[in-house]
């Protein structure tokens, strides 16, 4: 059974294939998503959900994103690091079962594992920047026992 840190990993391939070699969504399904997690059903459905929403909701993550990077423009950003953060913030609002601080532990292990060294430290805090601004806009909906927690000040 593959582990949800390993589907955002694959996800993370399959949104850096979509960005960077302007791949189709449909061929990333075929040839990442379901090459890597194919036996694994609900791995494989989880990713295919994840990545999809993640595409389809490119600008309004971006926008929050650009949000919290004042004086610095999205483009700049290493693509990796960029990625990630849509992943993050994806999860954040359309994932009612993910607890923030799980989605804030990943992130953060993503960055390190793929990005540069400061990048970790720089997605928790735009992660947590975003999650201050989203909560009290009303914007995250976290349902079940533990899932719902105040954001860090």
């Amino acid at each position: 059974m593959i582990n949800r840190r390993e589907v955002r990993e694959v996800v993370l391939q399959a949104l850096y294939a979509l960005e960077v070699g302007k791949n189709p969504p449909g061929e990333i399904r075929t040839y990442i998503l379901k090459e890597k997690l194919g036996n694994d059903k609900e791995a494989l459905k989880f990713a295919e959900k994840l990545f999809l929403r993640t595409v389809d909701m490119e600008q309004e993550l971006d926008a929050i994103i650009e949000e919290q990077i004042k004086n610095w423009e999205i483009n700049r950003l290493a693509v990796i690091d960029k990625l990630i953060l849509r992943i993050a913030l994806c999860e954040f609002l359309r994932f009612d079962d993910i607890p923030t601080k799980v989605t804030i532990n990943e992130a953060i292990e993503l960055a390190k594992n793929y990005s540069t060294q400061k990048s970790g430290k720089f997605v928790n805090g735009i992660i947590d920047a975003a999650l201050n601004v989203l909560s009290e806009q009303g914007r995250i909906e976290k349902k079940g026992r533990g899932l719902i927690e105040s954001p860090r000040k």
